[in-house]
């Protein structure tokens, strides 16, 4: 059964075989490492060594970062496969896997967690009062990250290379019965992305509906950039998990050895998926590019600082309103 989202390395052809569609995905794949592999270094070093106040928002775009890179430095492995053939061994691909897969649901766990965040210190200032601490934080860092490693896990249990044609590709995932391929899918689509996205979707809507009830509407950088990552995550995932739904869907009704997406399709949602691991250090470019920066100070530490006080200075006003018209709605700008 061919699915996951990096089957653009899932073709079995030999280097005389290289045909342009292949070409195509190497150089889209070559682009988001060259790209995303130093962004996202920037990104973690700014943060690392210039932010020194950093909210949770700026704490979780470096976790973020991280995951990103670590999808990232695999790719010239990938591009190497679609080239020839993959000779790095069984353990070596399952291992890659997993790191894919680990990375792909923490990205999604920081993402919401943001949303969540940015809900409380909005709609519940006092509640985020209580939760602001460090330590709260890096105990929700620890336990996004051990339930990414535990989900990632069931993956591993499927055979990840096909050795047919004379040549080996890695991620070719081939179920052992249809009752581990409706689970894992179910669990990937659900768990990596419905779920996450109706508490996104869900915390947002509230955040706007309260901020349409304040005397103020706050149009920093910080706000607007934060939508931004979530609408590119969403839309470089959601033709993955599309996918997902179409094979569980063709499961059910014609069999695990049924083939029911193109490959064509299956090509293109994997490319989307590793451009979503380098958008972001071009959205955070894109961002900063109007912030004033000095000699000491970059654009780029700007904008973070920016994101470390924007949160906190809109739960403040929030806090003030809520104190001095504690029985009335906010009056709209």
């Amino acid at each position: 059964m061919n699915h996951s989202a990096e089957q653009l390395s899932s073709e079995k052809m030999a280097p005389e075989e290289f045909d342009g569609g292949t070409a195509v995905a190497c150089v889209i794949l070559g682009l988001s490492f060259l790209v995303g592999a130093p962004g996202n270094l920037l990104v973690i070093w700014t943060i690392l060594r210039h932010v020194k106040q950093r909210s949770h928002t700026v704490v979780l775009i470096l976790h973020l970062a991280a995951a990103d890179l670590l999808v990232l430095i695999t790719l010239p492995l990938w591009i190497y496969s679609l080239a020839h053939h993959w000779v790095f061994g069984e353990a070596f691909c399952k291992f890659l896997v997993y790191i894919i897969y680990v990375c792909m649901f923490s990205s999604i766990f920081f993402i919401t967690l943001m949303s969540v965040e940015r809900y409380l210190a909005i709609c519940h200032p006092f509640v985020m009062m209580r939760w602001k601490t460090k330590s709260v934080m890096n105990r929700c860092l620890v336990l996004l990250w051990l339930l990414a490693l535990l989900l990632g896990v069931p993956d591993v249990l499927t055979k990840p290379l096909d050795e047919s044609d004379g040549s080996e590709q890695c991620f070719i995932r081939e179920y052992s019965s249809v009752t581990q391929a409706i689970i894992l899918l179910c669990l990937e689509t659900l768990g990596g992305f419905v779920v996450p996205f109706i508490i996104l979707s869900i915390c947002y809507c509230l955040v706007a509906v309260q901020l349409r009830k304040m005397s103020f509407i706050s149009k920093q950088k910080s706000m607007v950039l934060v939508h931004a990552v979530v609408l590119a995550f969403t839309l470089c995932w959601l033709p993955y998990h599309i996918i997902n739904i179409t094979d569980l869907v063709c499961i059910l009704t014609s069999g695990i050895e049924h083939e029911c997406v193109p490959k064509s399709v299956v090509f293109s949602s994997g490319a989307l998926v590793f451009i979503s691991s380098s958008v972001n250090p071009v959205l955070y470019a894109l961002f900063a590019r109007n912030l004033r920066g000095s000699l000491e100070e970059s654009r780029l530490v700007r904008l973070f600082q920016e994101m470390a006080t924007h949160t906190i200075k809109l739960r403040e006003l929030v806090i003030q309103q809520q104190t001095v018209n504690p029985s009335k709605n906010m009056k709209p700008a």
